[in-house]
């Protein structure tokens, strides 16, 4: 596995590349966002270890530039800040997962092994497109339609989409999808699923109803009948 690090902190990234190679992983280290932002464009990586307080362009830049840019390699931010709205601007700017420092190194070689196995997942059962009603998406081209308009969704917006979709006529109870989109670990008390299902109504909803309120227990995507 292709593992790029992102870190400036000389003894954390040490100790981070030293337990990775001894778990077989290949490990390039960036000290800096700048040269990160280069590697990212030239090579291909499994997965993206990142450092949120960088010298030069942060963490959080870094994986708002990917994502503007199509790149939807799995991003896990590494970082000291562990208060909830850190959390919540990492992952609502298309992190996929948040590890708060100093952390245990086997859970951190689990949160890896998780992301990559639902990236590959993922891709190994995705389709060409997905119809609901007038609405097309697109997993390949990560873009949602509706009758060829453009629909501008947030990362954690089109992911929550893309998670209803795949279970589709399903009963999704709300740790169900912030597990899923939000990560393990997320604080179930939240109210972040709701939030970001009025978001994505607000966006999807405008000529049909598809995400349906089950009451007491979560949320479903169907079309109307």
């Amino acid at each position: 596995m292709n593992v790029l690090l992102i870190e400036d902190d000389k003894r954390i990234s040490e100790f981070i590349v030293k337990g990775l190679e001894e778990n077989n992983f290949t490990v390039h280290l960036a000290e800096t966002g700048e040269i990160a932002r280069d590697l990212i464009q030239q090579d291909i990586w499994d997965i993206i270890l990142m450092d949120i307080m960088l010298p030069g362009i942060d963490g959080i830049q870094l994986v708002k530039l990917m994502r503007f840019k199509k790149n939807h390699t799995p991003v896990l931010m590494l970082s000291a800040l562990s208060d909830t709205d850190d959390k919540v601007t990492a992952l609502d700017s298309g992190a996929d997962d948040y590890l708060v420092k100093p952390f245990h190194f086997k859970e951190l070689i689990s949160r890896v092994n998780a992301l990559t196995r639902r990236t590959k997942f993922n891709y190994d059962k995705v389709e060409t497109l997905y119809k609901l009603g007038t609405l097309t998406i697109n997993p390949e081209e990560h873009k949602v339609t509706e009758n060829d308009t453009l629909i501008d969704l947030s990362p954690r917006e089109y992911k929550l989409l893309l998670y209803l979709l795949e279970n589709r006529n399903k009963v999704i109870p709300r740790t169900q999808i912030l597990n899923a989109v939000w990560g393990i670990n997320y604080d179930n008390n939240t109210n972040v699923v709701d939030v970001y299902i009025s978001y994505l109504r607000n966006k999807i909803e405008q000529n049909h109803k598809f995400i349906h309120t089950i009451k007491g227990t979560g949320y479903m995507i169907k079309e109307e009948s």
